[in-house]
């Protein structure tokens, strides 16, 4: 049945007046919920320009819908609707008001973005960013920002990965490319993230199937991101410098985790040994120092990772040649945590111990005499870690790919006072270990605010 309502407003106060009634309207049936969200998003997309002038409040709009009776008494039903409206609607302006209540519930409730998937909401997206940013730049955002939440809160379907292309791909890196005289352009994080939990989806493809993979195996999926880096990565270069500024600064493990997880792809495949500058790396190095420092006890699976992702960083890629950066730090920080019981890492993991001694076995760190190290001091604390699998990684990549936490759980410092460590900025701190062992570090990462599960407009007197 068609609704149509017609509204004459004479200010911004009667508009957000009419707003709120029409999404408290008591509903009884389907068909009647079905008006009242035509209504919704009819009336919203009626005034944009003239009292929607941005994304806040195209926000505060979606809030208003999902702190309504309308939503709170038939949520399954609602959002369901709305997921359909997404794969049927064709005009910007709803879809905006469309994908910004999906964006908005789904951060706190999976179950949104787990309909999106049973629904096929993952090509929709594609087809959605491949239209392009130049026909609404808000839009296009939150369109990348949608694509990354849905599918870093589960498994994607093989199906939908393979209708990933390499243009896809290529697309996305050329946007940053494009924006590499501006990092704070607001382009640069969501097309990043889009890259790296598409890697990761592509890895657990790999090498940790899902029950349907094991049941219906397929022929393997090729990982388009690692594809058109080999191919092409001198082209997009200012992807590599961005994914180096964005570990050093960010908090939330699971996001560190994804961009581990690529530069472990990274430096284990030989087209790509060399894919980053060599003043990145040694940038990338100073972090992996500094954070391997700060990891309190309890971060053991995160340590794990970046050891694995340290080996090959050492091993295959420029690093390798003289002058050896930060050759004599390195040494001692291995050989630190090769100690059965260090003062600075406590009781250390037979694992730990493992991956330890793989890095301490790469050539250019065992030269005791160019080093000034007591050979004796080294072979105690370093090269006596000699496990007999000390060298084997074939299990590294699937440790590496299964490594997961939950998207807003935060990286925990070694610094007793977190809040006084977070505010002492974003630059990269080096690590430093003087020749008597002892560890000065610092805490480079910036705090970023967890989602709540309330509307940021209540601050306004709104729910």
């Amino acid at each position: 049945m068609e609704f149509d309502v017609s509204y004459t407003l004479d200010n911004e106060q009667q508009f957000w007046d009419e707003l709120e009634e029409i999404v408290s309207a008591q509903c009884q049936s389907h068909e009647l919920i079905d008006n009242a969200l035509r209504s919704y998003l009819t009336f919203v997309t009626s005034y944009k320009g003239e009292y929607i002038h941005s994304e806040y409040d195209i926000a505060r709009c979606s809030y208003r819908l999902l702190g309504s009776s309308l939503f709170t008494k038939n949520k399954d039903y609602v959002r369901r609707q709305i997921v359909y409206s997404l794969l049927q609607e064709d005009s910007p302006d709803t879809l905006h008001l469309i994908i910004a209540f999906l964006l908005f519930d789904g951060r706190q409730n999976d179950i949104t973005f787990e309909m999106m998937n049973e629904e096929d909401g993952f090509p929709r997206l594609l087809e959605l960013i491949q239209g392009g940013k130049d026909d609404d730049a808000g839009l296009h955002r939150m369109l990348l920002e949608l694509l990354y939440e849905m599918s870093r809160i589960q498994r994607l379907r093989t199906e939908d990965l393979i209708l990933i292309e390499d243009e896809f791909i290529a697309y996305m890196l050329q946007i940053i490319e494009g924006l590499s005289d501006d990092v704070n352009d607001p382009y640069h994080y969501p097309v990043i993230r889009v890259v790296l939990i598409l890697n990761e989806q592509y890895m657990c493809s790999a090498h940790d199937p899902s029950p349907d993979q094991l049941t219906s195996p397929n022929t393997p999926l090729t990982n388009k991101v690692m594809k058109i880096l080999s191919a092409q990565g001198s082209t997009y270069k200012t992807f590599g410098e961005n994914i180096i500024l964005l570990l050093n600064r960010e908090s939330e493990t699971s996001l560190q985790l994804l961009i581990l997880k690529l530069l472990y792809l990274l430096f284990t495949t030989p087209p790509t040994y060399e894919y980053f500058y060599t003043n990145d790396l040694h940038v990338l190095l100073d972090i992996i120092l500094r954070n391997l420092l700060d990891l309190p006890p309890s971060s053991t699976a995160l340590r794990h990772t970046y050891l694995r992702v340290l080996y090959p960083l050492l091993a295959h890629t420029q690093l390798k040649h003289p002058p050896h950066y930060k050759q004599n730090e390195l040494v001692r920080l291995l050989a630190m945590m090769a100690e059965d019981d260090n003062h600075h890492f406590g009781a250390i993991d037979e694992t730990t111990k493992r991956l330890v001694g793989r890095c301490g076995k790469v050539g250019w760190l065992k030269d005791e005499e160019a080093l000034g190290l007591s050979p004796t001091w080294v072979k105690q604390r370093l090269l006596s870690v000699d496990l007999p699998s000390a060298m084997e990684s074939s299990l590294s990549v699937v440790e590496v790919t299964t490594q997961r936490e939950r998207p807003g759980v935060k990286t925990p410092s070694r610094a007793e006072d977190d809040k006084v460590n977070e505010n002492k900025g974003n630059d990269v701190v080096d690590a430093g270990i003087g020749n008597d062992g002892t560890v000065t570090a610092g805490n480079g990462r910036i705090e970023r605010a967890t989602c709540v599960e309330r509307s940021p407009f209540e601050v306004e007197g709104e729910a």
